[in-house]
């Protein structure tokens, strides 16, 4: 039976959630804080949303979707073009290539190895910006940025994991 064109919206609207909540930790991001240097040591949030939809549905978070969120974070919150897009587009590549073993693991092994990327990710981040600028970011914000987004990834991963399955449990 052929689905009706409700039904193919009702899909394409359950297909667009990860992307849309991704982009909407990007605006999350970009939400003027008024505290003096918070950008320094902001968590990367939507490193948390490409990490965790690049494992758990790596058909919705495809190279091309990182790459554009990426790019729309840059020009937003006025990183280097291309920096987070990079950033990104590497994490979700060598998240989707370990899949496979991510299945059927408890979710503090996911919590692990986004310890693992998020700090692969900070550090090609700092370099690639220290590379642009010509001069050495003062790696302890850097640091912080981290330690503040590995902490904040299980109540996000929560919150996704929770979508994931009404995504699925109805779709």
């Amino acid at each position: 039976m052929k689905p009706t064109l409700w039904q193919r919206m009702d899909q394409l609207a359950r297909n667009l959630l990860p992307v849309l909540l991704t982009l909407a930790l990007v605006l999350v991001s970009a939400v003027p804080t008024r505290l003096p240097g918070f950008s320094a040591i902001a968590p990367m949030l939507t490193l948390i949303g490409v990490c965790y939809w690049s494992i758990a549905r790596p058909d919705l978070m495809r190279p091309v979707v990182a790459l554009g969120i990426g790019i729309f974070q840059d020009v937003l919150l006025g990183t280097p073009l291309g920096v987070d897009a990079l950033v990104l587009v590497v994490a979700q590549g060598v998240l989707v290539s370990q899949q496979r073993f991510f299945f059927g693991k408890p979710f503090f092994v996911w919590w692990w190895a986004f310890g693992l990327i998020a700090a692969g990710a900070v550090i090609l981040k700092w370099v690639l910006v220290a590379a642009l600028y010509g001069r050495v970011v003062e790696p302890a914000p850097v640091v912080f940025s981290y330690l503040v987004t590995v902490s904040l990834y299980p109540g996000l991963g929560w919150l996704f994991a929770r979508v994931e399955s009404a995504l699925i449990k109805e779709g």
